[in-house]
């Protein structure tokens, strides 16, 4: 079952009479419980997909589906009962995810506050999310008292306090040295595989890559590789960790090359095509390189 779907996703800003197509047909599928990273340069579109997915942008064509809610027809009364109980949010800033002036525990009962849950059980719901992101000791303590790692596992405690079906990150390694990014990285992992919440990290940072089975590349406001990794054991029981990188392939057959394929074998405009039995072979053109000459 998909949680998240996105079929050739269209978003169009219009400036001063001048139009960005920030997406342009992305398409994207996340099944239920899986743990994906979204990797894009600046200006990729990985943000414009961010706002979509998380209910405070539209897109201007496409469909986009979340947690079996339809972003394109949804009214304003759904969009808020979508962004309180359907998804969670984990933004880069903790200036988006904490109110500074309250407690790592109060940050979290208000979530659960506002979004109706059974008022007997706020108060373990709060233990029970703080002790699953290893910050029980922060619970007296305002965000101005935590480090910035801190920080964040308090805020993923707050994004997954509801039991959405979704959790959506945006840049959360952003403000942080790498050791510390790696611990808030290992706890989104762990809140996925404890509550089995279908999670996506958007990030600009290919290293998240190593801590995520899937990564799906954005590039020009489409998705167009996707590495998968997996670990085998051989028949000696040697472990070994696995990573296949496949290019994503549109309804109308269109694929991006990876940028390090085309760089190495200097392919430019057109190139050579040949159908074989089993695969594509995708050559220069040299004649093309001769007229340059």
């Amino acid at each position: 079952m998909s949680e998240i779907l996105c079929r050739g996703l269209v978003r169009i800003y219009a400036t001063d009479g001048v139009e960005v197509q920030a997406l342009q047909g992305l398409d994207l599928r996340l099944e239920a419980g899986e743990l994906v990273a979204v990797v894009g340069a600046s200006g990729s579109g990985k943000s414009t997909l961010l706002g979509i997915l998380s209910g405070l942008d539209t897109p201007t064509g496409g469909s986009a589906v979340v947690a079996g809610t339809d972003l394109l027809t949804m009214s304003g009364r759904d969009r808020v009962r979508y962004q309180r109980h359907a998804v969670g949010f984990v933004w880069q800033q903790t200036s988006r995810n904490l109110l500074p002036y309250l407690t790592a525990a109060q940050n979290v009962r208000l979530v659960l506050d506002l979004g109706w849950s059974p008022r007997r059980a706020r108060a373990a719901r709060v233990t029970e999310m703080l002790d699953l992101l290893g910050v029980a000791d922060l619970a007296d303590r305002r965000p101005a008292e935590m480090s910035g790692g801190q920080q964040q596992r308090v805020a993923i405690a707050v994004a997954v306090a509801n039991r959405p079906r979704v959790l959506l990150a945006d840049e959360p390694t952003g403000e942080l040295d790498e050791a510390t990014s790696v611990e808030v990285l290992e706890a989104l992992r762990s809140v996925n595989e404890a509550t089995g919440v279908t999670t996506l990290i958007v990030t600009h940072d290919p290293s998240v890559s190593e801590h995520v089975a899937r990564t799906v590349q954005i590039r020009d406001g489409r998705t167009s590789t996707e590495v998968l990794r997996r670990t085998e054991t051989d028949e000696q029981g040697v472990e070994r960790h696995v990573a296949e990188e496949f290019a994503v392939l549109d309804r109308v057959g269109r694929l991006q090359l990876p940028t390090d394929f085309v760089a190495a074998l200097d392919l430019r405009e057109r190139v050579r095509l040949a159908l074989e039995p089993d695969h594509v072979q995708v050559r220069p053109d040299l004649a093309q390189k001769d007229e340059d000459r």
